[in-house]
């Protein structure tokens, strides 16, 4: 297939073209370099630097005639978001709705749509949460996101335009930049490797849902293919992508360290205003439609651990 991945030199967008180019499909990827890097782009994709908001991306639809697009394309920092929600919703809404709005134009056969399990949901009394729990997103950015979902269903509803929605929970693995919530794999990696401390904001006992990035990008593929039914709500074609598996900050702490086989300090420091309290993914439809993640956290970290302590091996 002809595959176009916006944000494909990100962290996740990278893992997700070089999975399509691994099952031989043609991929082109477009990426303003804002936040990704070339040293993410695969080899053997076309590779186009263009902000999603700019009009010549017409013209890229028009000549590849792309039977899936992957919408990864996104402004993710939830501080910058509430910082400047302006920025965010350029972005994040005006950006994706020139996406969307050439996907639908141009006849593509499905647009993948990467949402958020960790903001969409808000702090939800359910966990693992499931897709049709209440939405109530406590930042601009996990509005957007939303909002962008309920666009999806209006152009699936009166447009005919087939989507999916991927709303991910805390995605890690090689390659990834200590931004972020999830970005913590990265920093305490990075911090094990150099013998320095470890920083636990509040007392660590805060959950997430880590989900390995190679199966993410699995998932793309999977449910990119999956035959699906009729859509009459938003949460139809939804799919929560994690692991149902909570693990604590301190847990987390304490995996990297034994996947490092070192020792460091532990401190914590006062919370973070506003962060969630626990999130943690119910992935039983993505399953049901043939998606499950396959790395154990152990095993993630441990590839993870070992990814990074050869980059700065070559950096030095």
């Amino acid at each position: 297939m002809r595959v176009l991945v916006t944000g494909g030199a990100g962290f996740i967008g990278g893992h997700v073209a070089e999975a399509y180019l691994a099952r031989g499909d043609q991929v082109w990827i477009v990426d303003d370099l804002t936040s990704g890097r070339m040293s993410n782009v695969p080899r053997g994709a076309e590779f186009v630097q263009m902000d999603i908001r700019d009009p010549a991306l017409a013209s890229l639809f028009a000549e590849a005639r792309f039977d899936i697009v992957n919408h990864h394309a996104a402004q993710i920092d939830v501080r910058t978001s509430v910082s400047d929600p302006r920025k965010d919703a350029g972005i994040n809404v005006d950006g994706f709705l020139n996406v969307a709005e050439l996907a639908m134009r141009h006849q593509c056969r499905r647009l993948i749509f990467v949402s958020s399990g960790g903001v969409v949901y808000g702090e939800p009394e359910d966990r693992p949460t499931p897709e049709q729990a209440p939405k109530l997103p406590l930042s601009p950015y996990g509005v957007t996101k939303l909002a962008a979902e309920f666009y999806l269903h209006y152009y699936y509803r009166v447009h005919g335009l087939d989507y999916i929605a991927l709303r991910y929970s805390n995605v890690y693995g090689p390659r990834q930049d200590p931004h972020g919530e999830a970005g913590v794999v990265a920093i305490f990696s990075k911090r094990i490797l150099a013998g320095e401390p470890l920083t636990i904001f509040g007392d660590g006992e805060q959950t997430r849902d880590y989900v390995f990035v190679k199966d993410v990008a699995a998932a793309s593929l999977v449910l990119g293919d999956a035959k699906l039914g009729p859509a009459t709500t938003l949460d139809d074609r939804a799919f929560n992508i994690g692991t149902s598996q909570e693990t604590t900050v301190n847990q987390l702490a304490a995996e990297l360290q034994a996947a490092a086989r070192r020792r460091v300090e532990v401190r914590h420091a006062p919370e973070r205003p506003g962060e969630l309290r626990n999130s943690c993914l119910d992935i039983r439809r993505a399953a049901r439609a043939g998606w499950r993640p396959a790395a154990t956290l152990q095993s993630g970290l441990e590839q993870t651990y070992r990814y990074i302590a050869e980059a700065e091996g070559r950096r030095a």
